[in-house]
């Protein structure tokens, strides 16, 4: 089952190659990892995407990094209300003929077409990790020569109060 957990850490050398050791030792499986740093210039977030068998376990991995040197806040974010996105640069062959198709094809994904050379194009897309697999699938058919993407980076959506009014009518925003 994977979870997602963003862990808030001072910035400081070491610290990335401290907290993926904890995982190494423990033996949990890092499908995807992002760094960043915050608002703050000496705070970073990590957001880890991790393969756990049961909820014990990934339980038992948030008490283990809030004990880590340098760690300022951990969340498992799993079943909250968030926002998750990954970025994704996907090169495919292409041909003058196949351009006009393939601009169809990503048009629905809302995906960019950001660099052109006679024989390929790279293609830009953000979004969930699902919507980034149902494109990747689309394109294999024209060959695909190189596929880069950042992993999966996430927060916790905002929490707004809601007069009497406003809680009978709910708006999304995406």
């Amino acid at each position: 089952m994977k979870r997602i957990v963003t862990v808030t850490v001072n910035n400081r050398t070491g610290v990335l190659n401290r907290i993926t050791g904890l995982f190494t030792r423990r033996d949990y499986n890092i499908e995807s990892i992002t760094v960043g740093v915050t608002e703050n210039p000496s705070v970073s977030r990590m957001t880890f995407v991790v393969n756990v068998d049961d909820e014990g376990k990934a339980e038992q991995l948030t008490k283990q990094l809030n004990k880590q040197i340098d760690v300022i806040k951990v969340q498992d974010i799993t079943d909250q209300s968030m926002i998750a996105r990954e970025l994704a640069l996907i090169k495919v062959m292409s041909s003058p003929q196949t351009i006009n198709e393939l601009t169809g094809l990503i048009d629905p994904f809302r995906a960019n077409i950001v660099d052109v050379s006679r024989d390929s194009l790279v293609i830009q897309v953000t979004g969930e990790s699902q919507k980034i697999e149902a494109l990747i699938e689309l394109l294999r058919p024209y060959g695909i020569k190189e596929i880069a993407r950042t992993g999966t980076t996430a927060f916790t959506r905002g929490i707004t109060k809601k007069s009497s009014q406003e809680s009978k009518q709910t708006a999304y925003l995406i």
